[in-house]
């Protein structure tokens, strides 16, 4: 079964220097339709003006996943790490049993896009962790790119949950397809661009549900270039 999660239909909270829409609830905002899928919890999509962001907060219990669009963002935590992740850059932090960031856009010029996901750990208390990784347009562009997962194989994050998060880029015209297993169920996020997902026309911001049988999943990008996340869900 597939099911259509359209842009315009998410959560949305402006607020000044952030400008942020909600695919699941979120904060302020709750749709007892859209709490989870699976244990994705979170997407929220992000536009952070220059010199903001969010100052020291904690978290606890949960995998979360940074994935930047455009700019870059600039993180630091309580376990001493002080980083700054660009475009195409994923970082991933497991708050186990307690962790404190900060999350901030060090342009004094550029408005910093990213995806903040939240995935539910497979176990609490575990010893919080943090580490990022720099992937590339290039990459992306010839295939599904592994981007997380529960073993970090193929130079992906590690996950502590039966997730594996792909990213691609797909040219105009150019079709990219995936099989999904019986017992699996998906996500797929566009980022960016106008896509056709099986007999499915899908935007920017638009997210798309699949589960309940083995699918091939078809993509073919329209009027541009677009890019895509693909969970892949127990």
């Amino acid at each position: 079964m597939l099911t259509l999660r359209k842009s315009a239909e998410r959560g949305h909270a402006n607020h000044g220097w952030l400008d942020s829409y909600h695919t699941f609830s979120f904060a302020n905002y709750y749709d007892p339709q859209h709490i989870n899928f699976r244990s994705l919890r979170v997407i929220n999509e992000d536009r952070i003006d220059p010199r903001m962001g969010f100052p020291t907060h904690p978290h606890r219990d949960m995998e979360i996943l940074t994935y930047v669009i455009e700019g870059a963002v600039a993180h630091r935590d309580s376990l001493g790490n002080t980083e700054v992740v660009g475009a195409h850059g994923v970082q991933r932090f497991s708050a186990g049993t307690g962790i404190t960031h900060s999350e901030f856009n060090p342009s004094h010029t550029d408005r910093l896009h990213l995806l903040q996901i939240w995935i539910i750990p497979d176990r609490q208390g575990i010893a919080p962790s943090y580490e990022q990784k720099q992937f590339s347009a290039a990459a992306k562009r010839q295939q599904w790119l592994k981007i997380a997962s529960p073993d970090a194989s193929d130079g992906s994050v590690k996950l502590h949950q039966n997730a594996v998060l792909y990213a691609t880029i797909l040219p105009p015209d150019q079709v990219r397809t995936y099989v999904l297993k019986c017992d699996r169920s998906a996500w797929v996020q566009v980022v960016r661009g106008n896509l056709q997902l099986n007999q499915t026309q899908i935007a920017a911001g638009d997210g798309v549900a699949i589960s309940g049988e083995r699918a091939l999943l078809t993509l073919t990008a329209l009027d541009g270039e677009a890019e895509v996340l693909l969970f892949d869900l127990a």
